[in-house]
Formats: C-alpha cells, sequence, structure tokens
C-alpha cells in the first residue's frame, strides 16, 4: 500500500512522515507493531496477520507478512499448510531447521536466507533445534504466478560480501546470485558501519520497506532503533545512515 494512499481510518500518530526528493517516508517504530506472545514464540507483526488487524497495515505493495519472530530452544512451528506464497526467511540469529513434504530438509543459520514458494501446496515444519533463541524475519510475498510448482532453497550469505551495498538475496528476476522467487520483488540485504551511509534508487511503480536488523540508522532525516521498518515510496535515490554498525533487510517490490 503506497505510503499517500492511507486508508480514512488510519493511524499513524506514532510514526513519523517524510517527502523528500520525489520519495515518501514513512518511519513505523517497533513498538508500534502488533505483538503476541505464546510462551514458545514471540512474534512481531509488521502487517495484519492472525489475531493481530489494523486496516493501515494490510500490506506494502505485493509485501504481505514480515514477521518478526523469537522462537525458543527446541520449539517451533509443526507441519502446516501454505499455498500460492513466497515465503523468505531471514535467519538474524541461532538457527531453524526447515523439513516439507517435498523431501527437503535444511537448516538455515544466522545471516543465511531460505525461500519456500508455497505455489499449488506444500506442508512444512520449521523448528528450532538449538539450544539458544532463534530470532528471524518471516516475509511472505505475493506470487507473480498462481499455480506454480512448490520448491524450497537455502544460501548462505557472507555478510562480509554485502558490506557498503545491498546484495540480492532473493530475486524474481532471474539473478543468479540470489536466490529465486516467484514474485515481482528481490529481497536485498547489507551492513555498513557506524558513520557510513549507503543509497538505493527506488523507480516509480515499486515501493520499498526497510528494517534495521541491528543498529540504528536514519532514513531521510528520521532517525529508527534497530528492528524499526521504513516504508517507502516515490521515485529518486533514498540515502541510509548507520547511527551504529548496522545489519539492514529490504524489499524493493512492485
Amino acid at each position: 500500500m503506497p505510503a499517500d494512499n492511507f486508508p480514512a481510518d488510519a493511524d499513524i500518530s506514532m510514526t513519523d512522515m517524510i517527502t523528500q526528493s520525489g520519495l515518501v517516508v514513512e518511519h513505523r517504530p517497533f513498538a508500534t507493531l502488533g505483538k503476541a506472545d505464546h510462551g514458545w514464540l514471540r512474534a512481531n507483526h509488521h502487517f495484519s496477520f492472525a489475531s493481530y488487524h489494523d486496516s493501515a497495515r494490510m500490506h506494502w505493495g505485493d509485501i504481505r507478512v514480515w514477521n518478526d519472530d523469537e522462537i525458543a530452544g527446541q520449539t517451533g512451528f509443526p507441519p502446516h499448510a501454505h499455498d500460492n506464497m513466497e515465503i523468505i526467511t531471514y535467519v538474524r540469529e541461532g538457527a531453524i531447521t526447515h523439513r516439507d513434504n517435498m523431501g527437503n530438509l535444511g537448516r538455515t543459520e544466522a545471516g543465511d536466507v531460505q525461500v519456500m514458494s508455497a505455489g499449488t501446496g506444500v506442508t512444512h515444519s520449521e523448528y528450532n533445534l538449538e539450544d539458544g533463541l532463534c530470532r528471524l524475519f518471516q516475509i511472505w510475498i505475493l506470487p507473480r504466478e498462481l499455480g506454480v510448482a512448490p520448491a524450497w532453497d537455502q544460501r548462505q550469505f557472507p555478510k562480509a560480501n554485502r558490506s557498503r551495498r545491498f546484495s540480492v538475496l532473493a530475486s524474481g528476476y532471474g539473478e543468479t546470485e540470489a536466490l529465486s522467487i516467484n514474485a515481482n520483488a528481490r529481497v536485498l540485504g547489507a551492513t555498513i558501519g557506524a558513520g557510513e551511509s549507503l543509497t538505493h534508487t527506488l523507480e516509480t511503480g515499486r515501493c520499498a520497506y526497510l528494517v534495521s536488523a541491528k543498529g540504528r540508522i536514519r532514513v531521510g532525516g528520521i532517525e529508527g532503533n534497530a528492528r524499526d521498518a521504513f516504508a517507502i515510496t516515490g521515485n529518486g535515490s533514498l540515502t541510509i545512515e548507520a547511527l551504529d554498525d548496522a545489519e539492514l533487510v529490504m524489499v524493493d517490490s512492485i
């Protein structure tokens, strides 16, 4: 949902919004996210999900879900089914172990990414088989095509390879260095040191959703803490400044 097209009942009183250089930037502090505590799972919802509903936060472009999850050790999501959704998991701490009815089994560690194209349907489980917490971002993106064959993949993305630049982690545009997804979107990751900055050009008709997995940042003059989000639309060059050593995850979609 573009930032300049909020429903009339939207409540953005706890956020900041600016228009600068052709871009509209809305800051969404971590404290404003939907919350759910299931004991073994502490979930923070950027968009309406499960029992959390906010008519102003249903999606952002083709991004339907962005959950900031903390999963206790030796617990996890038992087998359950999905269809027609692109599900990207970015592990921030610990590891998650995936198993599905296609025969895939894999363990994805901190800094690495797994993708699942649910397509015509897949049943999977996601367990934290470690003793410590697993912290991850779970991102759902609407598919470009419905009813495709389901698929799963994972890849290591060394943080040194994305220092001071956005690296493409998952892409619907055939970029070979990235995991493939069935979506009009790219998932990007970067690390920047305190005092450094980087830029990203947003093209007409696209929008971006940026979250700092670690560290304080400044976007369009607005300061944000770790786990805050910035919802961006428009056309222009976006500058992101690191106030601390920072780890960034961003989705650029239609």
